[in-house]
């Protein structure tokens, strides 16, 4: 069997990058313990990769989304705390009952699941203006998590990422209302915006994800947060074109005089889509490489006027750096990350 070439796409991951990033959210976060929203693999860069250096690092909470996630890290979470975001169907009970990670308790159905089977430790998610997951603050109020052995009560911020929203201290007051009703050991509300918004939303655990990665969800984060992912992607052709001359679908380019282009392997099928149409670029050394005409599926077009020395075979890095990469597309710096897909050879170093 012959073996496989290697893809002609790559993301570089930066350990140190990301370790540095959740030691300044640890600072940010006071005296409250910080963990790692490591769902969706990671964020997209690999959520073995991200908890072994987060592990190591001193991070000690862990949270995914499903169990299936939770099975993948389970074994690099011994000693640590790890949570199921979505709680428990019945079809995940077995799992959860085998005591890999505990499940976040999100409804009434969930718990008396939970009671029925006599599980143990749990989370309790409250919907405090989500309106999202979460159990009502009057069904708690009311008793509806008494008898359970709860590690950590949690909500989560709809508008973190805008400070001056006040649905934020609204959010904070209702779940700050439940201290000492539940028996929780620890109470936990800020995301990674939620930690720049100040002491009083640390409580006992911080919960960050975005920011880990590279992101900037709040401007007070700037300062602090490094790059963490750098696609780049092999260029297939150089070609010439001459005035008038139209590029990509749609004709949406013509071009204002004779220019060269670079042909690269990487389309909206790997998660870099059409929003960078026109506006990404890539860069050769310090020149920038813009982006010509529509992003197709598997290719892209982009200028290498400044650059004579590209050449089929070569790489170029994609200006990622993620506020800025979502202002250029209209995308989320959300989607940015996760939608890298499994095309890619992630290759990290530190």
């Amino acid at each position: 069997m012959v073996d496989a070439p290697q893809p002609p796409l790559r993301v570089r991951l930066d350990g140190e990058a990301l370790v540095g990033n959740w030691r300044a959210l640890d600072r940010l976060s006071g005296t409250a313990a910080c963990g790692a929203a490591v769902k969706a693999d990671g964020y997209g860069v690999g959520a073995r990769e991200t908890v072994e250096r987060l592990a190591a690092a001193g991070c000690r909470d862990f949270f995914v989304a499903t169990w299936a996630e939770a099975a993948e890290i389970a074994d690099l979470c011994v000693g640590a705390s790890l949570t199921v975001f979505h709680g428990v169907r019945e079809e995940d009970m077995d799992v959860a009952l085998a005591g890999i990670a505990r499940p976040c308790l999100n409804s009434p159905e969930q718990v008396e699941r939970w009671k029925a089977a006599g599980g143990g430790a749990c989370d309790a998610m409250v919907d405090t203006g989500m309106n999202r997951l979460g159990l009502s603050v009057a069904d708690v109020r009311k008793g509806l998590l008494d008898g359970l052995k709860i590690d950590t009560l949690m909500s989560h911020l709809a508008c973190a990422d805008e400070p001056d929203d006040p649905k934020n201290e609204r959010q904070r007051e209702a779940l700050e209302g439940l201290a000492g009703r539940t028996g929780a050991m620890r109470m936990s509300l800020a995301n990674s915006a939620g930690i720049a918004l100040g002491k009083k939303y640390h409580f006992n655990l911080t919960r960050p994800g975005i920011a880990l990665y590279g992101g900037v969800p709040a401007e007070a984060l700037a300062p602090h947060i490094r790059q963490v992912a750098f696609p780049e992607a092999q260029v297939i052709q150089r070609r010439a074109i001459g005035p008038g001359e139209t590029v990509g679908y749609n004709a949406i380019f013509t071009a204002g005089e004779a220019m060269e282009l670079a042909i690269l392997n990487i389309g909206y099928a790997d998660g870099y889509l059409r929003g960078f149409s026109g506006t990404g670029a890539a860069h050769c050394g310090k020149a920038d490489c813009p982006v010509i005409g529509r992003v197709s599926m598997d290719l892209v077009a982009v200028s290498v006027d400044a650059c004579a020395e590209v050449k089929e075979g070569d790489w170029l890095a994609l200006n990622y750096r993620l506020p800025e990469a979502s202002a250029q597309s209209g995308l989320s710096q959300y989607e940015l990350l996760t939608g890298l897909g499994h095309r890619y050879q992630r290759l990290w170093h530190g």
